[in-house]
């Protein structure tokens, strides 16, 4: 296996690391504009609905409830953007990473986890029911998703022979991993759509209780809950790229050039999902997570092992 060339940057670059994130973020809303089913709605309009939703909600007052615990409510929806933030500083961007950490792929797992509390908060902060109802929803999502996509990371680290996402990339060199992890893949896809909340995963955001998480946010609470969202879906899809995609891999560009592409890329295939797929009842899509795909990750994660013991 070659060695690794990331080179960890100065936190100076963090700023800069932090602008990149939401502005795939804001493309992933122009996307969902663009890819959505909007009648009558121009390209233009689409493009720039983003800005006007974040002027209307940053003139928006905040919605005040009788016996709100605002601080939880409020570090639940601010808490998601800094989660997605610190998910992209393990990711490298070409030569280039903000902490090439020797347990990359933990610290992403784990920053999953935090995601529960802060959803959870968001629903329980308001103290009213739809949100709470919400809150309880991700939970139990959360518990279908959690499992196999804990499986769904340990096949690329498997077969790389370590948990830095630095050495999953340089094990890339001859095939990327998608090719032969296509199951630890799709599994990984759905994961970021449930710890976004997203598609057909986003029951705990559902029409059927007004909003749930998000019913009762208004003004700038309502912008960072919704912010985040993006913000997650983006750094899920930066993360696959150096996991399954072959980081920077690829002719003619430089690599942090191909590490945007792909992520846009797939960007754009998890928001399409969105309106393509009808939402999941929690209870249904448990049953799947824990008989179907958790079943078939560990199927997986067997092949990628015998792969590497095989060729050792």
């Amino acid at each position: 296996m070659p060695e690794p060339t990331v080179v960890e940057v100065s936190a100076a670059w963090a700023p800069p690391a932090a602008l990149l994130l939401l502005t795939l973020a804001w493309a992933g809303a122009c996307l969902d504009g663009l890819l959505g089913p909007a009648p009558g709605q121009g390209r233009v309009r689409a493009l720039r609905r983003p800005l006007t939703e974040t002027a209307r909600l940053l003139r928006q007052p905040r919605r005040t409830l009788v016996g709100a615990d605002v601080m939880l409510w409020r570090i639940g929806g601010a808490g998601l953007v800094l989660v997605a933030l610190l998910m992209v500083a393990v990711v490298p961007l070409g030569r280039w990473t903000l902490a090439d950490l020797s347990v990359g792929i933990v610290w992403f797992n784990a920053l999953d986890v935090v995601v529960w509390a802060l959803v959870w908060l968001a629903g329980w902060g308001p103290n009213a029911v739809h949100s709470l109802v919400g809150g309880y929803r991700f939970l139990a999502q959360a518990l279908a998703y959690e499992l196999p996509l804990m499986f769904a990371l340990t096949s690329p680290a498997v077969a790389a022979g370590s948990l830095r996402v630095a050495d999953v990339v340089a094990a890339q060199h001859t095939v990327w991993f998608v090719v032969w992890m296509p199951v630890a893949f799709v599994v990984y896809c759905l994961a970021v759509a449930g710890f976004s909340v997203w598609g057909p995963l986003s029951p705990a955001a559902g029409a059927d209780i007004a909003g749930g998480v998000l019913s009762e946010a208004s003004g700038p609470d309502r912008l960072l809950l919704l912010g985040g969202r993006y913000a997650l879906l983006a750094a899920g899809a930066a993360f696959a790229v150096p996991l399954f995609l072959g980081g920077g891999a690829g002719p003619l560009l430089p690599g942090w050039a191909w590490v945007l592409v792909k992520t846009v890329l797939l960007l754009a295939a998890l928001v399409a999902v969105r309106h393509r797929l009808p939402t999941l009842r929690p209870d249904r899509f448990v049953e799947v997570g824990w008989m179907v795909l958790l079943p078939l990750v560990l199927l997986q994660v067997l092949f990628v092992s015998v792969i590497v013991v095989g060729g050792s």
